[in-house]
């Protein structure tokens, strides 16, 4: 749960900026997407190792961005 402590004289569009900037720093919406389906881990593995390939063909300059 966010919790925004706000003075009494500050005004509601900063508080509503406050808490958007922690929302977004705390990842719920990423969590929540996670949650909505389950992925084995075998899956979730072979998506990091294709990542961590493409990535290196970057650095290596084969794959052009």
């Amino acid at each position: 749960m966010l919790i925004i402590d706000s003075k009494d004289c500050e005004n509601i569009d900063k508080a509503l900026k406050k808490y958007k900037k922690k929302f977004e720093k705390a990842k719920i919406l990423l969590q929540l997407r996670e949650r909505q389906s389950f992925t084995k881990p075998s899956v979730r593995r072979r998506g990091e190792v294709l990542k961590a390939i493409y990535k290196q063909n970057i650095a290596i300059g084969k794959i052009e961005v």
